[in-house]
C-alpha cells in the first residue's frame, strides 16, 4: 500500500503482545510492525486497542467503532481465536461476525489486515480445535479476498511450530515469535525488511520422553488448569484491563 500515516491494531492477547515484555507492559508483533512502518515512513501515529481475552463480539462491537472514530489508514484485525477455542464456537458464526467488522472498517476508508490462526496440532489440548481452526482459516481467506484485505497467513509458517517461538504457557508467542510475525506482516504490506522471518532455528535435540511428560504435567498445573477454571467461572484474563495505546500517537509518546 502507499504511505501509512496512522495504524490501529485490534484484537486480543496476540495483538496486545502478551509474553513479549517491554519496559512497561508488553511490546508484541503489532508494536514491532509499527516500528517497521516508522523506520521506512517516519511520522506514523499508532494506537493499539487490543485486550487479552476479548471475544469476537467485544472486538467487533467495541474496538471496531473506536477504530472507525480514529480514521486510520491501516487497521489490523485479528479476532475469533478465543471463540474458536471455546466449546460451541462455530467457525461459520465467528467468521460472519468478523466479516461485519471488516466491512465496517472498509466502509470507513481503512485498509484492513487480517490473520489466519496458528497450526496448533503439536500443542496438547489445543490440537482438539485443529479442525475448527482450519475451517475458520478458510473463511478468513474468503473474507480477505471479498474485501481486498491484506492477509498474514500464519497457518503455514513452519518456523512457528518450533517451541522456541512460543512462551512456556504454549498459548502466547515468545518475543522471537512476535518478531517473526511482525516481519511477515511488514512484508505483506510491502515494507522492506532486513531480516527473514523464515530463517530456521538452530537444530535442537528433542527432550527425553520422561522430561517431556514432566513438562506437560507442570504446564497443565501452571497454565491449563487456571485457563479451564476461568472458562468454567466465566472470567477473562482481560477483566479490568484497558487498552495500552487507546489513542493515535507517535511511537515515542506514551498513551
Amino acid at each position: 500500500m502507499g504511505r501509512i500515516t496512522s495504524y490501529v491494531a485490534l484484537g486480543d492477547s496476540f495483538t496486545e503482545g502478551l509474553e513479549d515484555p517491554a519496559d512497561v507492559g508488553y511490546r508484541g508483533w503489532a508494536d514491532r510492525l509499527a516500528e517497521h512502518i516508522e523506520a521506512e515512513q517516519p511520522g506514523l501515529r499508532y494506537a493499539n486497542l487490543a485486550v487479552r481475552g476479548r471475544l469476537i463480539d467485544e472486538i467487533v462491537g467495541d474496538q471496531v467503532p473506536q477504530a472507525v472514530a480514529l480514521r486510520p489508514d491501516l487497521v489490523s484485525l485479528c479476532a475469533g481465536g478465543n471463540d474458536i477455542l471455546r466449546p460451541g464456537g462455530g467457525p461459520e458464526v465467528v467468521a460472519a461476525r468478523l466479516e461485519e467488522g471488516v466491512a465496517t472498517l472498509k466502509a470507513a476508508g481503512a485498509k484492513v489486515m487480517l490473520f489466519t490462526g496458528f497450526d496448533l496440532r503439536q500443542v496438547p489440548v489445543m490440537r482438539l480445535a485443529h479442525s475448527k481452526i482450519e475451517i475458520f482459516n478458510l473463511h478468513i481467506h474468503d473474507i480477505a479476498r471479498r474485501h481486498d484485505a491484506f492477509l498474514v497467513d500464519m497457518w503455514p509458517m513452519a518456523v512457528l511450530r518450533d517451541r522456541r517461538a512460543w512462551n512456556e504457557d504454549r498459548l502466547h508467542l515468545s518475543p522471537d515469535g512476535h518478531r517473526r510475525v511482525a516481519l511477515h506482516a511488514a512484508e505483506v504490506i510491502g515494507l522492506t525488511v532486513a531480516e527473514d522471518w523464515r530463517e530456521p532455528y538452530p537444530p535442537l535435540l528433542p527432550p527425553q520422553w520422561t522430561d517431556a511428560r514432566k513438562d506437560d504435567l507442570r504446564w497443565a498445573r501452571q497454565f491449563l488448569g487456571p485457563w479451564i477454571s476461568r472458562r468454567i467461572h466465566g472470567r477473562s484474563s482481560g477483566d479490568g484491563v484497558d487498552p495500552k495505546r487507546p489513542q493515535l500517537a507517535p511511537l515515542d509518546t506514551a498513551s
